[in-house]
C-alpha cells in the first residue's frame, strides 16, 4: 500500500517539476506562423458565419442576395441590421442569429490574437524567471 503512495507521489512531482521547467521562447517567425495559420482559421469561420446568415436574411426575409450579405456583416459586426426585417420567422432568425454573433465575434478575434498573447506571456514569463535566477545568485 505505501510504494503505491509513494509512486503517486512521486509521479505528483514529476509533474511538477516538468511544469517548472522554463522552455526556451520560440523563435519570432514560429509565432507569425501561428497567427497565419489562425488567421486562416478564422477566415474560414467567419466566411461560413456570413455565409449563414446571407442565406437566412435572403430565403427568409426576403431580401437581394447583396442586402442579405450586408445585414449578416452588420449583425456579424455588432453594429445592427440596416434593411427592416418584416416576415416573424426572419425576426427569429435576427435573433439567434445576433446572440450567435456576439459570441462568434468575439471569440475569432481571440483565435486570430492567441499566438501572439502567448508569445508574449511566455516571454514574460522568462523574463521573471531570469530576473529570479539572478536575484538568487547575486545577493546584491
Amino acid at each position: 500500500m505505501e510504494s503505491i503512495y509513494m509512486a503517486t507521489i512521486t509521479g505528483r512531482i514529476a509533474i511538477l517539476d516538468s511544469m517548472m521547467r522554463v522552455r526556451p521562447l520560440p523563435p519570432r517567425h514560429e509565432m507569425f506562423r501561428r497567427i497565419l495559420k489562425n488567421a486562416a482559421l478564422v477566415a474560414l469561420l467567419v466566411s461560413g458565419a456570413l455565409a449563414l446568415g446571407a442565406a437566412g436574411y435572403h430565403y427568409l426575409n426576403d431580401l437581394p442576395w447583396l442586402d442579405a450579405a450586408l445585414d449578416a456583416s452588420m449583425i456579424l459586426t455588432g453594429m445592427g441590421p440596416v434593411n427592416p426585417i418584416v416576415k416573424p420567422v426572419a425576426k427569429v432568425f435576427a435573433i439567434f442569429y445576433s446572440l450567435f454573433s456576439g459570441v462568434f465575434f468575439l471569440t475569432m478575434v481571440a483565435v486570430l490574437l492567441a499566438p501572439a498573447v502567448r508569445h508574449f506571456l511566455h516571454r514574460f514569463h522568462l523574463e521573471l524567471h531570469e530576473k529570479d535566477a539572478k536575484g538568487r545568485r547575486d545577493p546584491d
